[in-house]
C-alpha cells in the first residue's frame, strides 16, 4: 500500500542517488548486498542486548538501501531478472534477520508475549512473501495487502523507537496490531489467489 503511494515521491529523492552511484561504478546488486549484510550485522549485534533505539536507527538506515538499488538499476538500464531474485532474496535474508533478534531479546529477557506477537509476525511476513511469488511463478496476480514488508518494516521500526525512547505499551500494540495486519494480508493474498 505504501509503496503504491509513496513511489513516485521517493524516486524523486533517490534517482539522483542511483545515478551518483552509477557514475562511481557501484552496481546496484552490491548496494543490495551491501544494505542486506549491514542491516543483518546491525539488528544481530544492537536488538539482542536492548539496544532498541540505536538499532532502529542504525537498521532504519542500511534498510534504505533498499531503495536506492532500484534507484541504480534504473540509472544503469539493468533492471535484470537475476538483480530482482537478488532484491527478493536479501530481503527476506533482513526481515529475517530483524524479526529473529527481536524474538531473542524478547524471549531472553522473559517477555513471552511479545516474544509470541514477533514468531507471528516472522513467520507471516515470510508467507506474504512465498504466496506472492508462488502466485507470479503460476502467473496468478494477488492483491497486494494491508501489510506489505513496507508497512511492516515502519510499524514494526516506529514500534520499537519509541520502546527505546520509553514509550510505554507503543511497542505491544504495535506487534499485536502488525500480526494481526500480517495474517489478515496472508489470507487476503490467499483469497486472491483462489479467485485469480
Amino acid at each position: 500500500m505504501l509503496n503504491l503511494f509513496a513511489r513516485a515521491s521517493v524516486s524523486r529523492l533517490t534517482d539522483p542517488v542511483g545515478a551518483w552511484l552509477v557514475r562511481h561504478r557501484m552496481s546496484p546488486n552490491v548496494v543490495t548486498v551491501i544494505g542486506t549484510v549491514c542491516t543483518v550485522l546491525s539488528a544481530v549485534t544492537l536488538f539482542p542486548l536492548g539496544h532498541l533505539l540505536a538499532g532502529t536507527l542504525v537498521v532504519t538506515f542500511f534498510l534504505l538501501f533498499d531503495l536506492l538499488d532500484g534507484a541504480a538499476a534504473r540509472a544503469a538500464g539493468a533492471e535484470d531478472g537475476f538483480g530482482a531474485v537478488l532484491d527478493a532474496s536479501c530481503d527476506r535474508v533482513a526481515d529475517g534477520a530483524v524479526f529473529g533478534s527481536l524474538v531473542w531479546w524478547a524471549l531472553v529477557g522473559d517477555q513471552h508475549w511479545r516474544g509470541a506477537a514477533l514468531l507471528i509476525c516472522l513467520v507471516a511476513a515470510q508467507v506474504i512473501s512465498y504466496v506472492k511469488a508462488r502466485a507470479q511463478a503460476e502467473r496468478v496476480k494477488v492483491e497486494a495487502g494491508v501489510a506489505e514488508r513496507a508497512e511492516r518494516m515502519v510499524v514494526l521500526l516506529v514500534g520499537t523507537g519509541l520502546h527505546g525512547m520509553g514509550v510505554p505499551y507503543v511497542l505491544d500494540v504495535a506487534l499485536w496490531g502488525l500480526a494481526a495486519m500480517s495474517i489478515y494480508t496472508v489470507g487476503q493474498r490467499l483469497a486472491g489467489s483462489c479467485r485469480a
